[in-house]
C-alpha cells in the first residue's frame, strides 16, 4: 500500500473534506527504512526526476563526534540501548534518529537520519 502525503480526507473536527482533484504521483512517499545494527547493506531508491537515493538496510559502524574535544571518530555499535520512536525497535536492534545506541567509546545519541544520502 503506498503511503501518500497529501491533504487528509477528514477535517479535525471529523466532517468530510470535498476532493477538488485526485491523489498525484509526487504526494506519494516511501516506506521507512528501519535500518538495523548488522553488516552494512544498501539498497538503491528511484525518486522524482530521475533522481536516485542510497537508502540504509543494515549498519554497524557510526560517526561519533566528541563535542569538548570537536574530534570526530568512526566507531562500531555495539547494541540499541534505548529508542524513543518505539520501545520495541530497542529489542530488534532498529536505529533512527533520537535513538541511543552503545558504541566503542560509550553510549552516542543517533541527530540524523540513518541512511539519507542523495546520489
Amino acid at each position: 500500500m503506498a503511503i501518500y502525503h497529501g491533504r487528509a480526507s477528514t477535517k479535525i473536527s471529523g466532517g468530510k473534506l470535498r476532493s477538488n482533484r485526485h491523489k498525484k504521483r509526487f504526494e506519494l512517499g516511501n516506506d521507512p527504512a528501519q535500518t538495523v545494527l548488522g553488516n552494512t547493506k544498501r539498497k538503491q531508491v528511484k525518486g522524482m526526476g530521475g533522481d536516485s537515493k542510497s537508502v540504509l538496510l543494515s549498519g554497524n559502524e557510526v560517526n561519533v563526534t566528541n563535542p569538548k574535544d570537536k574530534v570526530t571518530k568512526k566507531v562500531k555499535i555495539l547494541n540499541v540501548l534505548e529508542n524513543i520512536a518505539d520501545p520495541h525497535f530497542a529489542q530488534r536492534n532498529i536505529i533512527t534518529k533520537g535513538a541511543i545506541i552503545v558504541t566503542e567509546l560509550g553510549n552516542a545519541k543517533v541527530t540524523s537520519r540513518p541512511g539519507q544520502v542523495l546520489k
